[in-house]
């Protein structure tokens, strides 16, 4: 059964570049990407992982771990992490998770049931559908997903504003706009009535449509 927003993100037991993890309990009570890969030692997901590496700063800002996952095993793992670090100029910084059984990219329905129990002699191609990014909150609950094509390298900037909005409009009873950045104005949820926004915006706000209403960022 497909993934959807609002699932609970399967959990699991994995081997990584930074030893076993239990994902629930390695994700403990914050958020958490997982961004996954067909095979190692390809050219865009060595971009991608290296491009990770150095703005996993910002995840850290945003109480947010990430975690890879390729369909290979961790000891494939460790030479292309040295290839990643020689071209990209940044290491690995986070676990990559060694899934040479296909076990999780099956449950998290990124390959189909019947694509056997190995990787072995298995092509990029093969696994062109394991190209997703999950973005889960603390409650283990599926907040967003995004599946590129191989060809596509995926902008991580774009997934830190996704989370930016994922993680305000958890707490507070608005949404972004389109190309939305943080700190601009967003939009009162329909569901709010405009007595429960008065309480909590008393200055107002901008009106554009009857069904728009326009508020700076909540601190």
């Amino acid at each position: 059964m497909a993934l959807r927003i609002n699932d609970e993100a399967p959990d699991f037991r994995a081997e990584t570049t930074e030893g076993p993890v239990s994902f629930h309990e390695w994700m403990g009570d914050g958020w958490a990407v997982l961004f996954s890969h067909p095979k190692d030692f390809t050219p865009v997901c060595t971009t991608e992982l290296g491009s990770v590496a150095s703005l996993k700063p910002e995840f850290d800002k945003r109480n947010c771990k990430v975690i890879g996952i390729s369909v290979d095993g961790v000891s494939d793992h460790h030479v292309w992490s040295k290839d990643i670090e020689a071209s990209q100029g940044t290491a690995l910084n986070y676990p990559l998770i060694g899934d040479p059984e296909l076990r999780v990219v099956k449950l998290y329905d990124m390959l189909p049931a019947d694509s056997g129990d190995t990787s072995e002699g298995r092509t990029p191609m093969d696994n062109a559908t394991a190209r997703s990014v999950f973005v889960i909150g603390p409650d283990k609950k599926i907040k967003a997903s995004l599946t590129y094509p191989m060809s596509t390298g995926r902008s991580f900037p774009e997934i830190l504003r996704l989370l930016d909005s994922c993680q305000l409009t958890a707490t507070q009873q608005v949404a972004t706009p389109a190309n939305w950045q943080q700190g601009d104005d967003v939009i009162i949820l329909p569901a709010v009535s405009d007595e429960d926004a008065k309480r909590k915006y008393p200055d107002g706000w901008e009106q554009p449509l009857p069904y728009i209403r326009v508020v700076p960022q909540p601190k």
